[in-house]
């Protein structure tokens, strides 16, 4: 099993799509393995985006992710990155394929409501950011053996 850290963005929470963005990675087989709503302070911000430092869009992003609570999620699935990823669709709103998070909820990249690991690597250097090993919980859900093979 994957693991993917998800962050419901300032932006949703602020447009009550919390719910609605939850159902999608769980309509997909996605299992919520760790939950919460917060309030990331500019420290915290400054190690999730240090890979940003320097880029003209750092600050601005810095400020809009302080900005407002957001929900984090620990998602689990075989598959993981790959699946939240296509469930939230391309980066940029306008290139997203249609029925994704983003080209349904979204219209500009600066406000595209969720984040996603990219990659396992990104995943495992995210997730700690955010919880610790004891706030996620594994768990066999009795619907498994109709989502994964």
């Amino acid at each position: 099993m994957d693991r993917t850290l998800i962050i419901i963005k300032p932006d949703a929470v602020q447009r009550g799509l919390i719910g609605r963005i939850i159902e999608r990675f769980e309509r997909r087989g996605l299992l919520i393995a760790a939950m919460k709503l917060m309030q990331i302070d500019e420290s915290l911000a400054e190690r999730h985006y240090a890979i940003h430092r320097g880029k003209p869009f750092y600050e601005p992003l810095i400020r809009y992710i302080t900005s407002s609570p957001v929900v984090v999620l620990v998602l689990e699935g075989n598959n993981a990155i790959e699946i939240a990823r296509s469930t939230m669709g391309a980066t940029n709103p306008s290139e997203a394929a249609p029925g994704t998070i983003r080209a349904d909820f979204a219209l500009e990249i600066g406000r595209n409501l969720v984040h996603g690991s990219d990659s396992p690597e990104t995943a495992a250097l995210e997730v700690p950011l955010f919880f610790d090993d004891e706030e996620i919980v594994s768990y066999q859900r009795n619907t498994d053996p109709w989502i994964f093979e």
